[in-house]
């Protein structure tokens, strides 16, 4: 078990790399949608879509846990 000390640096460590990274992420965000083509649209399936905000936080939290390892 982590000690209560240890999760609590760990969750600011996630909140600041969330804070650094989030732009970046915001931005392929803004970029993907902006592309025509890139819309991942399956035949027969409805189109749901996050707004470029929800897109963002999703990558960005998706790769942080990568920063974490080793």
């Amino acid at each position: 078990m982590s000690s209560p000390s240890r999760q609590h640096a760990e969750a600011l460590q996630f909140r600041l790399i969330f804070a650094a990274t989030y732009p970046f992420f915001l931005v392929a965000a803004l970029v993907q949608r902006l592309l025509p083509g890139t819309s991942l649209a399956r035949p027969g399936l409805p189109v749901a879509r996050r707004s470029v905000f929800g897109e963002a936080k999703a990558m960005a939290v998706s790769a942080i846990p990568f920063a974490f390892m080793g």
